[in-house]
């Protein structure tokens, strides 16, 4: 398999060129926050939903324009759906508000008898100190008011412009290819097509393992705690599955809303130890059994890149930055692994292959050494095992140099 092309430059010229580009797309993605997120959520919806469009333009002859725009629509509906019954579910809760508030005054009278007694600081103080935090509070109840406000119309802004953009990045995905190959060299597109064949591959494998496991984590979910007979609980297998969408932190997040949301039903604490035993024993059977065998291995990035990208992207773009920072992360890959210079980077950013025992022996482990790196020949021939395809296969739905279509 052919890689692009690089200048042999020295060692200490390349690692400042990286250091700049860094800080400048660093830069770059900060203040261009609220083009860029929509965008890559854009083109991630528009893996998704492609075939979709392409079965409704080939197999109905519908024109493309009107294709894109029924994908797009149904899409639409099934994220429609998904926030109806989450909403439904918090209707119910809101009427239930009065028992928390009760429960919550109960709960708090019991720890301030508990702060007395172990650490000898009266109710007095400590009712203090509360209604000064009140008062603080009520001060910002209106910048709070009108904080959530914003956020709510920047949440529909956001989804609409995304699905604009969805169905604009459908409509001329043809143009943008063309776009691409002729911003590199003749002899780069042949590698330039296959980088963008697996990307579209793997992030639409992964997008469909993903919802796929999200269901299946919220159905089990729902009907363990409907069979412990905890109150809520189709909201609380709901917000489980949701929030396993987020790696890592996503759990804890679930976890803590859940506990709260059964202690505030006035629950048992055995109750709410077995919401908390239910949440971790599903975190871990979805870590070791569905995450592998649903999800699959085509996303291959080590657990601590996944974590530092899921910070980093919380800290750059927020709540959007911690779901797209794997899908973004899996895309530099594959453009990292076919980029001669930039391979090291993507053995870095990929998972470590498990290699049995060696001995000592110097050659032995030379050699063995040497079978365990991707090079171009070993990676085509990898790709020809699993996909039973050459390398440069399948484009879904592009026009190629020539102007014959990629088979679908």
């Amino acid at each position: 398999m052919n890689v692009l092309k690089q200048s042999n430059y020295p060692f200490y010229f390349k690692l400042a060129m990286i250091l700049v580009s860094l800080i400048c797309l660093g830069y770059i993605s900060v203040i261009g926050k609220e083009i860029l997120s929509p965008l890559l959520f854009s083109l991630l919806f528009a893996i998704l939903l492609l075939p979709m469009a392409m079965f409704l333009e080939h197999k109905w002859k519908l024109p493309r324009s009107a294709a894109a725009g029924i994908a797009v629509l149904l899409f639409l509906l099934a994220i429609s759906g998904i926030v109806y019954l989450v909403g439904s579910q918090l209707t119910g809760l809101a009427q239930d508000w009065p028992m928390f508030k009760e429960q919550l005054s109960l709960s708090l009278n019991n720890l301030q008898d508990w702060i007395a007694l172990k650490f000898h600081y009266n109710a007095r103080k400590q009712m203090a100190y509360i209604n000064s935090s009140t008062d603080q509070l009520l001060s910002l109840s209106t910048s709070v008011l009108g904080t959530t406000v914003v956020t709510v119309s920047s949440v529909m802004l956001f989804l609409v412009f995304t699905m604009i953009d969805t169905f604009f990045l459908l409509l001329y995905r043809r143009l943008l290819l063309k776009f691409l190959v002729g911003a590199f060299r003749d002899e780069n597109s042949a590698t330039l097509y296959e980088v963008v064949a697996h990307i579209q591959r793997i992030i639409r494998k992964y997008i469909i393992g993903l919802a796929l496991e999200m269901g299946i984590v919220a159905g089990v979910c729902c009907i363990a705690f409907w069979a412990l007979g905890i109150k809520y609980a189709i909201l609380l297998g709901l917000i489980t599955g949701l929030f396993n969408v987020i790696p890592y932190i996503g759990i804890f997040s679930a976890l803590l809303l859940s506990t709260l949301i059964t202690f505030a039903t006035g629950a048992a604490a055995s109750k709410v130890l077995l919401v908390v035993v239910t949440v971790v024993v599903m975190h871990l059977i979805d870590s070791n059994v569905l995450l592998p065998l649903v999800v699959g291995s085509k996303v291959r990035i080590n657990a601590l890149i996944t974590l530092l990208g899921v910070i980093v992207g919380e800290k750059m773009w927020g709540i959007p930055g911690m779901f797209l920072a794997i899908p973004v992360i899996a895309m530099v890959k594959t453009v990292f692994d076919r980029v001669e210079g930039l391979q090291p980077w993507g053995i870095l950013l990929g998972a470590e292959k498990e290699e049995p025992d060696v001995s000592d022996d110097r050659k032995t482990v030379k050699t063995q050494t040497i079978n365990t790196i991707d090079t171009p020949e070993k990676l085509k021939q990898e790709h020809t095992e699993k996909d039973g395809s050459e390398p440069f296969g399948n484009i879904d739905a592009f026009d190629l140099p020539d102007g014959k279509q990629g088979s679908p």
